[in-house]
Parts: C-alpha cells; sequence; structure tokens
C-alpha cells in the first residue's frame, strides 16, 4: 500500500512538472511576467496593512522564504548541473530575496505602502547600471545623473509636508532592495540555465540561499513577542510564501530568461501602477491620490530620462 501511495505521488509530480515546463515555455514571457506582477502588487499591500507591527519582520521573512523552499524541494534533480551554478544560484536567492526581504520588509515600519511602491522605481535604473555599466563597462551617461536628481525631487513631492528621518531611512530601505532585487535579476539572467526543467529542477537553491540569509537573521534580531498569533496573519504567510514567493519568484525567473534587459527593467516598473491600483481601491480609499500622482510622474520622468534610447540584450 505505502508504494502504490509513493508511485502515485512520482507520477503527479512528475506531470506537475511536465505540466508546468509546458504551460509556461508556450506563454508569452511577457504575459507571465504581467501576471506575476499583479499577484505580487496584491503582497505589498498583504504585507503593509495585515503583517507590518504586527508580525516581526525577520520571522515573517523566514517564515516565507522557508514556505516557497518546501515547495520546490520535491521537484530538485540536479543532474548534469555543475556543482558551481549551484552554489551560484543560491547566492542568488541569498541577496535578491533574502536581503531583499530583509531591506523591504523594515521599510514598511516607515512609509506607507503608495510611497513603498513608487520608491521601488529605482529598480529599473540599478537593472541598467549594474548590466550596463559594472558589468558591460560602459559610460554612466550624464541623463542617468540628470533622472536621479529629478527621482529625489519627486519623492520629495510625496512628502514633501512631512520630510523626516523616519522618511529618509524607508526610502535608503528600499532603494537597498531595488540594489539587491536588481543584482539578483541580473545574475540569474546570465545563469548558464536556460532550459525550463533544468530551471525547475535547480529553483530550490535559490530558496535555500533566501532561507540560509533569513535564518540568520531570525536567529539574531526577531522580536519573538510579535509571533502570528491569528488565523488571518497565518493565511497571509502561507499565501506570500507558497504562491508569491514559490510560484511567482519560479514564473518570473523562467520568463526573464526569455527577455532582453530592457524589457526585464521596463516589466519592475509595471508593479507600481498596478500595485497602487490595488492599494488605493482595496485598502488605501483616503491616500492623498494627487500627491502620489504628482509625485510618481516625476518619478516616472525621472526614469523616462534614464532609460537608454534601446532596449539591449
Amino acid at each position: 500500500m505505502l508504494g502504490w501511495l509513493k508511485s502515485i505521488r512520482a507520477n503527479m509530480r512528475i506531470c506537475l512538472r511536465l505540466h508546468c515546463m509546458f504551460t509556461l515555455s508556450r506563454l508569452s514571457p511577457m504575459l507571465v511576467l504581467s501576471l506575476v506582477t499583479v499577484i505580487w502588487a496584491f503582497s505589498f499591500s498583504l504585507i503593509g496593512v495585515y503583517l507590518s507591527g504586527e508580525v516581526d519582520s525577520y520571522l515573517a521573512v523566514l517564515i516565507r522564504v522557508a514556505l516557497a523552499l518546501v515547495v520546490l524541494l520535491p521537484f530538485f534533480r540536479p543532474r548534469h548541473i555543475p556543482a558551481r551554478t549551484l552554489v551560484t544560484l543560491t547566492a542568488i536567492g541569498a541577496v535578491q530575496v533574502g536581503l531583499t526581504y530583509q531591506f523591504l520588509y523594515h521599510a514598511f515600519g516607515f512609509l506607507t505602502v503608495p510611497e513603498v511602491l513608487l520608491f521601488t522605481i529605482f529598480t529599473p535604473l540599478w537593472i541598467t547600471l549594474i548590466d550596463e555599466v559594472l558589468l558591460a563597462k560602459r559610460h554612466l551617461p550624464l541623463r542617468w545623473w540628470v533622472g536621479s536628481a529629478l527621482a529625489v525631487l519627486g519623492a520629495g513631492i510625496i512628502r514633501y509636508q512631512q520630510v523626516s528621518a523616519d522618511v529618509l531611512t524607508g526610502f535608503l530601505l528600499i532603494q537597498a532592495a531595488n540594489l539587491c532585487f536588481a543584482l539578483g535579476q541580473v545574475a540569474y539572467k546570465r545563469l548558464p540555465i536556460d532550459k525550463p526543467q533544468q530551471q525547475l529542477n535547480t529553483f530550490a537553491c535559490f530558496f535555500l540561499g533566501a532561507a540560509l540569509v533569513s535564518g540568520v537573521g531570525c536567529a539574531l534580531f526577531t522580536n519573538w513577542q510579535l509571533v502570528p498569533d491569528t488565523s488571518l496573519e497565518w493565511g497571509v504567510l502561507i499565501w506570500l510564501g507558497l504562491g508569491a514567493s514559490g510560484l511567482g519568484y519560479l514564473c518570473w525567473a523562467m520568463a526573464s530568461k526569455r527577455v532582453n534587459t530592457g524589457q526585464l527593467a521596463t516589466m519592475n516598473n509595471l508593479l507600481i501602477p498596478v500595485g497602487l491600483l490595488v492599494n488605493v481601491i482595496f485598502w488605501n480609499q483616503g491616500a492623498d491620490v494627487l500627491r502620489l500622482i504628482l509625485g510618481g510622474g516625476v518619478i516616472a520622468l525621472s526614469v523616462w530620462v534614464c532609460s537608454p534610447g534601446r532596449a539591449t540584450a
């Protein structure tokens, strides 16, 4: 009986793996990135509304990435993949998820959800800086510095009446998260794992790295008085771990392999209007929409100023 159950589970796992690869390979990569963006758009509000201040940030991050790791472990089959590649993938996960989440979750203690979303608009700039300047060794044009100044102006418009050390701290935390997230995306795109089956069979290493970083942070800094103690908080954490992280990051990573760097940078900014729309409609009816639009418009202008004349492969 036990052997029969194991056989069924193994067959189900194989079918799920094949179905996942077949579906993702047939869908447009831009469509996949857009669908993941919608999922992540809800995540920002879920964190800001239900977890921030209620569940310790270090603990929440560890639970989230641990659940994602559990989801992907059954698919771990690193055949014919060099150990060096697996170690690199683990390091990418440690940075793109582990460190990014540490900075992101703490930023919610200083900023509102709409502000967090707007300040993530710098991620494409970091992608361009890392991919074109640091790796491709191209000179950084003057427009990048002009755009950076405009971005600071836009951030000031959003909170010009309440500029404080807290806002500055939150802004810097988000930029650290943006940098880590961009660095991970560029590194994964250059990783020599291109086939969907290879990615599915090795992606557990990605969240292993994230879990290692999160585990260290949790062990050293967690406030154990702020643990999830309601079904709502656990429900949010489970969704963030299984859906937004486990499924979301896998789909995003697979799709990122099929687009150029310019497209990937652009898709990072789709999260902002979608996330703002979700937050204002469902959770933040009283937001100062005019100020968000004005400040966001200036920041969007900064991104346009910094954008390269053509997408880079």
